[in-house]
């Protein structure tokens, strides 16, 4: 699959990693989140939130393609906020259309577990809306949908599933 790298984001790379968020979201959430709130999706206030991320020392991790590398999917990864169902967060993965079922989104997982794993977490949990076209790579991953709960997002009420890793090494397989 034209070569794709998985490495740690830098700052540098926020402005493209906001970028393969707003594209991510408009094409997988039309009909999901209001077409209002989807247009108005900006890159450069998802690369500022991004950009903060990786100054703190958050996991992000990109995937990139070429030399040099253009980023084609990231992932950010941390310890499991309120009531998690796991030790660890896979907060977020996002691949642009153009690079999803090649090993991009897989690649990006086990290396958000690799963080997870060393900051001593073993489990890990991602939150996926139910109506997510995409949802069923994370059970192809071998995470099992343990909780389902309902959330308001851009006017709408959507509902959420929790995927769970226990252990957190069957995303390394």
């Amino acid at each position: 699959m034209n070569d794709v790298a998985v490495r740690r984001a830098n700052v540098e790379d926020a402005l493209a990693i906001g970028a393969v968020h707003v594209a991510a979201w408009r094409s997988t959430y039309p009909g999901i989140l209001p077409e209002r709130y989807l247009a108005r999706l900006s890159v450069s206030r998802e690369a500022s939130y991004y950009s903060t991320a990786i100054q703190t020392g958050g996991g992000v991790f990109v995937a990139t393609v070429g030399d040099p590398g253009r980023v084609i999917g990231f992932a950010t990864a941390g310890l499991g906020r309120g009531d998690a169902p796991a030790e660890g967060e896979i907060e977020t993965l996002y691949v642009l259309d153009d690079y999803r079922e090649q090993g991009a989104g897989r690649m990006l997982m086990a290396r958000a577990a690799a963080h997870l794993a060393g900051v001593g977490c073993g489990s890990a949990y991602v939150w996926v809306l139910r109506d997510n076209p995409y949802r069923w790579f994370y059970g192809h991953l071998g995470g099992k949908p343990v909780l389902e709960k309902t959330v308001g997002w851009a006017g709408v009420t959507l509902v959420q599933t929790a995927y769970v890793w226990q252990p957190i090494d069957l995303l390394f397989a």
